[in-house]
């Protein structure tokens, strides 16, 4: 016979203290959720059927609570929360524990791991508030129980233009696109954007994106270097992609700009 799942995951337990309250009975209304909720997206078809799984069957997973003022703040378990709300329960069971700031959102976080039930935004601002709290890449790693490396490349996702944020987080772009965008220097990561949007492009186009100058338009590297040799010659120098322009306005000029290049008539 197999043994009835509870209703926290083996990561959770692990990382929840001992002692509390144990399993107890609540009423829905002293509890509050957590503004430290690194899930900010539910899935409105799934949480429906939630909400007539729970009319139906009653809540039977219990909500992770900590005490929290007068009342109560939810650690894990929000999706549940939500749907017995709107299924119009007064009373739920819970599992209560003391609790710190980052104890809270460490279980959080794997709760939603575990489930895979975070975008790659939410993942990556979780990990951030736990940097933040003071832990290493190397502690949030072993915390959540992912490589460093997936940590690292989670947190890298931070470093995009709001727009590609919110387009990673509303899954119009992948995170191999969100990748790709951060290939190109940061100036160039919103026009990126939009060539991926407007033009339906794969991760592997998008890895190929490279934008081009308008043809004839010199750069400030090539504008530096026109400069010095304006003040060197003498003359008005433009420097373009493939092009050099020495413009003078009389023969004298030309001969000056001749006898310096070395040329002899």
């Amino acid at each position: 016979m197999s043994k009835k799942p509870s209703g926290l995951g083996k990561g959770l337990e692990a990382l929840l203290p001992r002692g509390g309250a144990g399993l107890v009975r609540l009423p829905l209304e002293l509890i509050r959720p957590s503004p430290n909720q690194p899930r900010r997206r539910f899935r409105e078809e799934a949480l429906k059927e939630l909400v007539e799984s729970i009319r139906e069957k009653g809540l039977l997973q219990p909500l992770l609570v900590r005490p929290k003022g007068e009342g109560y703040e939810l650690v894990a378990g929000e999706r549940r929360y939500r749907a017995a709300l709107e299924a119009g329960l007064k009373e739920v069971p819970v599992l209560v524990r003391d609790l710190t700031d980052r104890e809270a959102l460490e279980i959080a976080l794997v709760e939603n791991l575990q489930r895979e039930d975070l975008s790659p935004v939410e993942e990556a601002w979780g990990y951030r508030r736990l940097l933040d709290m003071g832990l290493t890449q190397e502690e949030v790693a072993q915390r959540v129980g992912k490589a460093r490396s997936t940590v690292a490349n989670a947190l890298r996702l931070l470093q995009l233009p709001e727009e590609a944020l919110k387009a990673l987080d509303e899954g119009r772009i992948t995170p191999g696109h969100a990748r790709a965008l951060l290939m190109l220097p940061e100036e160039e990561r919103r026009w990126a954007l939009d060539e991926i949007l407007n033009k339906g492009l794969s991760v592997r186009q998008a890895e190929r994106l490279k934008r081009r100058k308008p043809r004839g338009e010199p750069d400030l590297e090539r504008q530096a270097l026109a400069e010095e040799l304006s003040k060197s010659l003498g003359l008005r120098v433009s420097l373009f992609r493939k092009r050099l322009v020495i413009e003078f306005s009389s023969e004298e000029e030309l001969a000056l700009l001749l006898e310096r290049l070395g040329y002899q008539a």
